[in-house]
């Protein structure tokens, strides 16, 4: 009877089910990922109730296979798959032996044959590409060195999937028709895919998206992107024999070339996340709970080979392979666990008569638990590196191959160090070293590692946040310390850690939420920035201008903006970034602050009896005064020891106040504090 239930049916009963589970997980504080599973099972054939058509969801779930696929061919370029091939290569293949073995003589206990446990040893070898995806992205490790290795090792493995598919029929085929010139032409026919798609394809997709742009139409750009993804997945399945999401895969990487690719994956982005959560509740359906609960024994046994046993594999795998103890941790949780792949070894396996359909849902019950387990997984990667690093022996194997910390020139003082070159961080350096200031660069991305030593920028590769990189970063003879990583709590070890290195350090974040830049303050930051409100201030400002309103108006309402949003624990630096605006605002000027000390000639005077500006030229628009800054003072404000003025006008002017001030002496102190030479407007 549900066989005849439309498809626009099935469709809105998944993703209602789906809608439902998500927000009850969500609300027990589990990853969506498990209510979208529970779903599956509630609308399954197992289960009383509405039933849906679990082949047409599934059908529906191969789209999100593809569409996820795509959007990672989009982000992984050939060039990164290269990099880690001295990882993934070795790692996959191994990874794949050791997990068929053991699955192997798991079963063979069971008495189970040779050919079904052979089957279930290759079902459970590769992990499933959406929920490495999926974890990947929710750590926010995809675009990582660490993500990269893992997605280069599950692409090798979804390469060996194909000459597994090919090679089933010929081993355990019925009509004993196959031979080894049907894999040779199978294998012959994959190549020749890859070769058409990297030589041909690489060219006319990318040059038909950007006619099409020119075009100016959005529907067809769209629909442009959508038939690439989805005919090339499908024409590589039907003609050459391979994957749906290898082709996909191999659509995105060509597609990755081209100019146009982060408008590609903002266009695909809504395909993907809709169509992923069907393969979730496709999933979920096709569990038996009357025969998880009737073969506990089994499925538990199961559940731990597929998780803890592939976890060791890997940590064994780690020892041997170039690459850092952090990111085989990385790889271990993304790949204890079954999917797509293992479904599809199943069914085939079935079909072959080499499965019975109660050893196939033994798969399916395998894939459900680890896939709901893979989320906790991640978050235990802290954990377990903490208990490691206790092992010695065993961490310096495992970690034997991080490259070590190359310590800064001894020679190297007054700098500043950035943690972090992603798109801030690379600002700051650029600037920096524009300035001329010497500046040093903690990066966790060995290939900006190798630019920025390659352009002499002095850089350490390390976690700064999770290792004693720091310590090597010379802090205590720095002149500020800029923390620009996305992660909150990250920076927040990070300011604790520099903190009790040199604990009067000026310290600029990054923050990321209120809550976040609260935390940092109590942590000792000077000055914590959060970039989206400066971003939507700076925008208010330059509307209110652009509608006619005065310069120095449209910046008290931003600033008003700027104050209520901020914490009052940031009046003191806020109320320094209202100066320095309220001075940028003037054009053909330069900034400058003076400190007053003890020996100032102008102790005890009022602004207009020094007669500054009457004497230099130069205008004192800001008296910064312990944590509060008088912005426009009066002209009877009396000047004390400590203050700092800030002076604007044109150089020479300043030169000429900074000589009145404080002599030579305020041409040169306390650079950092804030800083002494003139910023251009």
């Amino acid at each position: 009877m549900h066989h005849s239930i439309p498809l626009l049916l099935n469709i809105t009963a998944a993703l209602v089910a789906a809608f439902i589970g998500g927000l009850i997980a969500r609300h027990l504080k589990l990853p969506p990922m498990v209510g979208y599973l529970a779903a599956g099972v509630a609308i399954g054939p197992f289960t009383p109730g509405f039933v849906g058509d679990s082949e047409t969801i599934q059908q529906l779930a191969e789209l999100g296979v593809v569409f996820l696929m795509f959007g990672v061919g989009l982000h992984f370029s050939l060039r990164d798959l290269w990099r880690v091939r001295d990882t993934a290569i070795p790692g996959a293949i191994g990874q794949i032996l050791m997990a068929t073995a053991a699955g192997f003589g798991l079963t063979q206990l069971w008495g189970w044959s040779v050919s079904a446990s052979l089957v279930l040893g290759l079902a459970i070898s590769t992990a499933s590409t959406v929920v490495l995806l999926r974890g990947l992205m929710d750590e926010g490790l995809l675009n990582t060195s660490h993500g990269q290795v893992a997605v280069g090792w599950l692409v090798l493995e979804d390469i060996a999937c194909v000459v597994i598919l090919v090679l089933l029929p010929m081993l355990f085929g019925v009509d004993g028709n196959a031979s080894w010139a049907t894999v040779a032409v199978g294998l012959l026919k994959a190549a020749a895919f890859v070769g058409l798609m990297l030589v041909a394809g690489a060219r006319f997709a990318p040059w038909l998206l950007t006619r099409i742009a020119h075009a100016r139409s959005r529907e067809l750009f769209i629909l442009a992107v959508v038939a690439i993804a989805l005919g090339t997945a499908v024409g590589s399945a039907e003609l050459f024999g391979v994957s749906l999401a290898l082709g996909a895969f191999l659509a995105g990487v060509v597609l990755g070339e081209s100019n146009l690719s982060h408008q590609v994956g903002a266009d695909v982005l809504p395909f993907r996340e809709t169509f992923a959560v069907l393969f979730f509740v496709a999933v979920g359906m096709l569990v038996n709970i009357q025969y998880l609960i009737e073969n506990a024994g089994h499925v538990l046994a199961l559940v731990v080979l597929i998780i803890a046993g592939k976890y060791l594999f890997t940590v064994f795998l780690g020892m041997l392979l170039p690459r850092p103890a952090h990111t085989i941790l990385v790889v271990c949780a993304g790949l204890s666990q079954i999917g797509e792949f293992a479904f599809i070894v199943g069914q085939a396996g079935v079909k072959l008569g080499i499965l019975t359909q109660d050893q196939y849902s033994l798969i399916l019950a395998g894939a459900l638990f680890s896939i709901m387990l893979n989320p906790w997984m991640f978050r235990t990667i802290p954990w377990v590196e903490s208990r490691l690093r206790r092992i010695r022996w065993f961490w310096r194997l495992l970690d034997r191959h991080r490259e070590k910390p190359q310590p800064p020139p001894d020679t190297l003082a007054h700098h500043v160090v950035v943690v972090g070159y992603g798109r801030v961080g690379r600002h700051v350096v650029t600037v920096l070293g524009y300035l001329g200031i010497p500046r040093l660069v903690v990066e966790l991305d060995t290939r900006h590692i190798a630019a920025l030593r390659k352009n002499g920028v002095p850089a350490l590769y390390g976690d700064a946040a999770n290792s004693e990189v720091l310590t090597h970063t010379r802090l205590e003879k720095a002149r500020a310390l800029v923390v620009t990583v996305a992660e909150e709590s990250a920076a927040e070890i990070i300011v604790a850690a520099a903190r009790q290195l040199s604990p009067e350090l000026p310290v600029i974040v990054r923050a990321a939420t209120h809550a976040g830049m609260e935390r940092l303050v109590k942590l000792g930051a000077r000055d914590v920035i959060h970039p989206e409100l400066e971003g939507g201030v700076e925008v208010l400002r330059h509307t209110l201008v652009t509608l006619g309103y005065p310069a120095l108006e449209a910046q008290q309402y931003a600033d008003g903006v700027r104050r209520a949003q901020y914490h009052s624990a940031f009046s003191a630096g806020i109320g320094r970034q209202v100066c320095d605006r309220l001075m940028r605002i003037v054009p053909g000027m330069d900034v400058a602050w003076v400190t007053l000390d003890d020996a100032c000639p102008v102790l005890g005077m009022t602004l207009a009896d020094a007669g500054i500006r009457e004497q230099t030229g130069a205008s004192v628009v800001a008296v910064w005064r312990g944590q509060q800054v008088i912005a426009n003072p009066e002209a009877d404000t009396v000047l004390r020891a400590g203050d700092m003025l800030g002076v604007l006008g044109e150089k020479a002017h300043i030169e000429a106040a900074c000589w009145l001030l404080a002599g030579e002496k305020a041409l040169e102190a306390h650079p950092s504090d804030p800083p002494m030479a003139s910023a251009p407007v």
